[in-house]
């Protein structure tokens, strides 16, 4: 098994396990931070709202984008916790992987009524 799919395996099984505990409809940063909490107690580096810069005719602007989680530096994680995930909710994820030349990431929506519904994987040119 590749080990980005090991990781991300990983990190869908602590998800599911925070939502199993806490139910759909809470906050967002509530989610994240026990998300972190979990995967941290699973001895996973986790990084939070990890600023995403612009390259632009050769230099780094920092222009306000944050992921949510950054796991093992290689898995970008966005959390939502919405009725619905909206199309522009996976173009958020797929332009963090492409501006920080990340492969994977995970749309996490807490807001769903059984997480497994509300998980998508995106990929950049994995």
């Amino acid at each position: 098994m590749h080990p980005m799919n090991r990781l991300s395996g990983t990190v869908v099984d602590a998800a599911i396990q925070v939502h199993a505990a806490l139910g759909p409809g809470l906050l967002e940063k509530v989610y994240q931070a026990v998300l972190r909490y979990e995967l941290e107690e699973r001895g996973l580096h986790v990084l939070e709202q990890v600023l995403v810069s612009i390259r632009y005719k050769g230099i780094r602007i920092p222009a306000g984008f944050r992921m949510d989680l950054l796991v093992e530096n290689s898995l970008v994680l966005e959390l939502k916790s919405v009725p619905t995930v909206l199309p522009v909710h996976k173009k958020q994820l797929l332009t963090y992987l492409r501006l920080s030349d990340k492969r994977l990431g995970l749309l996490l929506n807490f807001g769903s009524e059984m997480l497994r519904d509300g998980i998508s994987r995106c990929v950049n040119r994995f």
